[in-house]
């Protein structure tokens, strides 16, 4: 399905999409793009890329399909960089997590969002970072997100689409302006508390001692407070407007739950407790059923 396929940012996400394509025998050759010269290097050595260019502008020369997996805040810039280098009908994709910065640096750069991009997230991934973290099965049964805009070509859409099925994921588009509402709620959200949570506790005077303790359920809550700081930096910044929101109205739902231990409200406790556990008990069988 792909000739070549060029991946820029060869990390958990680019790095795994391009071994599952491997693994699928759906793709050619694959030229990796990146800042590290020794991530590309170990990208080559662990077979997940051909061979590389540091300069986006030379590694997409050719490619058929292209996949932008950088940090949002580096999204406009490597558009800038592959802008009247990209063959007439290569097919662009990215894996950012929040679309409307995605969109706005397109039409920042190319004037028009070109007909042949594809916005698109995969909702995969783990704490670790950099190749050596990647896996071809991280997008089995996953969930991958693409928002297409109206003057989206039918073609690349299609081709898009293809390539995420052939890694085993389940493909799904959505409005632009949805996706970041929904994102800033289920993935967003739970990375804010988790970092704030973990931040919070280590600047108490007897942070060693609570960590010391932290429980199975402390390690599990607050595991993705180890993801990539420079990339939620830029999820927070890209998505602040939705996200904001949510975090006002969690704000608002802590400051109830303060105020109903405060008073001993044993009754409204478990109607909160039950309510939220028949609601994740929901959604765990619902996962397992698909």
């Amino acid at each position: 399905m792909i000739a070549r396929l060029t991946v820029i940012g060869v990390g958990l996400i680019g790095g795994s999409l391009a071994r599952a394509l491997r693994a699928a025998g759906t793709v050619d050759q694959i030229v990796g793009c990146g800042r590290s010269v020794a991530n590309l290097e170990r990208a080559r050595e662990l077979g997940v890329i051909d061979r590389y260019a540091q300069d986006p502008a030379q590694a997409v020369q050719g490619a058929d399909l292209v996949f932008i997996a950088v940090p949002l805040g580096a999204m406009r810039d490597t558009f800038a960089a592959i802008k009247g280098r990209l063959r007439d009908d290569a097919v662009v994709t990215d894996g950012g997590s929040v679309k409307g910065s995605v969109v706005t640096d397109a039409q920042a750069i190319f004037g028009d969002v070109p007909t042949h991009l594809v916005p698109g997230h995969p909702i995969a991934g783990t704490e670790h970072s950099g190749v050596e973290a990647s896996f071809p099965t991280l997008y089995r049964d996953r969930c991958v997100i693409l928002t297409p805009l109206p003057a989206t070509d039918s073609e690349a859409l299609d081709r898009v689409t293809r390539m995420w099925r052939s890694c085993g994921a389940q493909v799904t588009t959505m409005d632009v302006a949805h996706h970041d509402q929904i994102l800033a709620a289920t993935s967003h959200l739970p990375h804010m508390l988790a970092f704030g949570l973990v931040d919070a506790l280590a600047r108490l005077r007897e942070n060693d001692e609570i960590f010391r303790y932290a429980a199975g359920g402390f390690r599990d809550f607050t595991r993705i407070a180890s993801s990539d700081p420079i990339m939620w930096r830029d999820i927070c910044i890209a998505n602040r407007e939705q996200l904001g929101k949510m975090l006002r109205q969690f704000g608002d739902e802590m400051l109830d739950l303060a105020a109903t231990i405060r008073r001993g409200d044993g009754d409204h406790l478990l109607e909160i407790f039950q309510r939220a556990k028949d609601a994740r008990d929901r959604y765990v069988d619902g996962t397992r059923q698909s």
